[in-house]
């Protein structure tokens, strides 16, 4: 069985760095699994990524040693065994607000008898290996996201849950609940305070806490503060910065025009 890095790294109270994969492309999710990640997001929530284009984002992430995760679109047992089945590593579950939620996730990332997720993991053997459904249970993550007020009254319900392995915030969403700017690296006192709160919670329940951010800085500050799973920008995002830098340098460099040209 193919070794779950992101569990060794958590036993050994390591923050794990994770990467997010909104384009479609299984060269650009190559190019970003050789850079460096621990783990790389595939997000079939708000990126533009369709169920055959997810698999073969999967298989070109298996060229490296960078764990995958699929974010779902949301709370639909089907799609998420069947990113399970595709050889995702962990899932991330948007919009888990109560308990049940919570149990209906894990369980579908789950093997009977510890949950119902159904049997035919058709690439998950090939990435993984031939005793994957043996270790299947013990390896695979299940990321809740904490983003509404209503997983903030039902936290503790929610982290009560057995086979629950992490919990992602998402701050945007999180933001808008708590009637604030959506925006990743949040310094609003309700959402920074709710941000500590869940980050408490869930290290004194065993669960390993992950949070969405916007730069490296901000990451690095939450990794102070305790979160062990820190996403940082996104393949679009990085695209889309080091493009803009480029240009700006090369605007900024010419030489002003003197009069007209003619060619």
């Amino acid at each position: 069985m193919r070794e779950n890095t992101i569990r060794r790294k958590w036993r050994e109270d390591t923050a794990v760095v994770n990467g997010w994969l909104a384009i479609p492309s299984a060269f650009s999710a190559e190019t970003m699994a050789h850079q460096g990640w621990d783990s790389l997001c595939i997000d079939m929530q708000h990126g533009v990524v369709d169920y055959q284009v997810a698999v073969t984002m999967l298989t070109a992430i298996s060229t490296t040693a960078t764990i995958p995760l699929v974010r779902v679109p949301w709370l639909d047992p089907g799609i998420i065994m069947k990113m399970l089945d595709a050889g995702a590593f962990g899932i991330i579950c948007p919009m888990v607000n109560t308990k049940a939620d919570a149990e209906t996730f894990v369980a579908a990332c789950r093997y009977a008898p510890r949950g119902m997720r159904s049997f035919g993991p058709i690439r998950a053997l090939l990435y993984a290996g031939a005793d994957y459904p043996t270790h299947a249970n013990d390896t695979v993550i299940s990321f809740a996201m904490i983003e509404t007020r209503q997983a903030l009254d039902n936290l503790d319900d929610i982290l009560s849950v057995d086979g629950l392995g992490a919990v992602y915030i998402g701050p945007a969403d999180l933001s808008l609940a708590l009637g604030c700017t959506p925006k990743f690296d949040q310094d609003e006192k309700p959402v920074v305070e709710a941000i500590d709160m869940v980050l408490r919670k869930a290290r004194e329940k065993g669960v390993v806490p992950g949070i969405h951010n916007g730069t490296a800085e901000h990451a690095l500050k939450m990794i102070a503060k305790g979160f062990r799973f820190v996403t940082v920008g996104s393949d679009a995002r990085l695209m889309a910065a080091g493009a803009q830098g480029i240009t700006a340098k090369m605007r900024a460099g010419m030489p002003a025009p003197v009069a007209a040209a003619t060619y």
